[in-house]
């Protein structure tokens, strides 16, 4: 299925404007006014659940927002982006950091100091698509705004960057609902495992008890039959009749593996199958990666020939 891409643009030199824009495209907030020259540059891609933002402030604005209502991530290019909304004074985050802006449904303060950084946003229904439910039983909560290690940091940024310049940055990959799904699960798996959240991650004597190789089988079955479209963790589990939390223990202890990644497989397996039945004079890899999913040519690359041993144009070729 194509999907609708939608794309903004804004560019003033007024703080009134930029404040209006803010207000509209983000959430009601109110800035500081006092810079002579308020130039302010913005571009937006967003298809499905996510959108990305490029921004750059050549001066310091200070705001004071309320709540965004959806996960919304900085990757700071230049400058810095001081947090207030804390109790413990001034967060200040600078170039090379990836972080959370604020909890999704709590308002927030700060600063822009000439700053150029990209959002990544996505509706945080996601979160609970690709994750166990919180420990208290309820929706899984983001609980801090810096990641949890170094590691952690450049692993979501990359995720961040994968999205703007490799998804929703490509006409062709920002036009395909799988792949922006895909991706949008990928974002979000990638801030649960990056930032502090409320999520359980230790199976319960009950999920324990469902992790069978029956759960398995129909879970498998599944996503077997379903490899070609939008699938996410919670379907999965309803499918196999178990809650996320014992469908991932069920693939871990069996498969070592974990749901999204036994469907990530299956749609390299496709891709494999469709290279090798493909007519090299008209098809593409790339476009045989699409389709199943894969935005990145190089990251497809690498998980092919990991597992083929050969590089997917090898492949393709094999019918010349």
């Amino acid at each position: 299925m194509v999907m609708k891409v939608e794309e903004l643009s804004f560019d003033s030199a007024s703080a009134e404007a930029t404040e209006e824009f803010l207000s509209t495209a983000y959430t009601p907030m109110r800035i500081g006014k006092s810079a002579a020259d308020a130039r302010t540059r913005i571009s937006r891609r967003a298809a499905g659940p996510l959108s990305v933002d490029r921004l750059s402030f050549g001066y310091d604005m200070a705001y004071d927002a309320d709540s965004l209502g959806r996960v919304c991530l900085l990757s700071i290019h230049a400058g810095t982006v001081a947090d207030r909304s804390g109790k413990h004074g001034e967060t200040v985050f600078g170039p090379g950091e990836t972080f959370l802006i604020a909890r999704p449904d709590a308002p927030y303060q700060g600063e822009v100091r000439s700053a150029e950084y990209t959002i990544a946003m996505f509706d945080t229904a996601l979160l609970d698509a690709v994750a166990p439910t919180g420990a208290d039983g309820g929706p899984v909560r983001l609980t801090g705004l810096r990641t949890v290690n170094g590691a952690a940091n450049r692993q979501l940024g990359a995720a961040v960057a994968y999205v703007r310049d490799h998804v929703l940055g490509d006409p062709a990959a920002c036009e395909s609902e799988l792949l922006v799904v895909t991706a949008a699960q990928h974002l979000a798996a990638s801030v649960l495992a990056a930032l502090p959240h409320s999520a359980r991650t230790e199976p319960v004597p009950a999920d324990r008890s469902d992790a069978t190789p029956e759960t398995l089988r129909r879970a498998i079955a599944f996503i077997e039959a379903n490899a070609d479209r939008e699938v996410s963790l919670a379907d999965i589990a309803a499918a196999a009749f178990v809650t996320p939390r014992a469908l991932q223990y069920a693939f871990r202890r069996h498969l070592d593996t974990t749901p999204l990644g036994y469907l990530r497989r299956v749609r390299l397996d496709a891709a494999h199958r469709d290279l090798l039945a493909a007519d090299p004079g008209s098809a593409t890899v790339t476009g045989i990666a699409m389709r199943w999913g894969f935005a990145h040519s190089g990251y497809f690359a690498g998980l092919y020939r990991a597992a083929y041993r050969r590089a997917p144009g090898e492949t393709l070729r094999l019918r010349a």
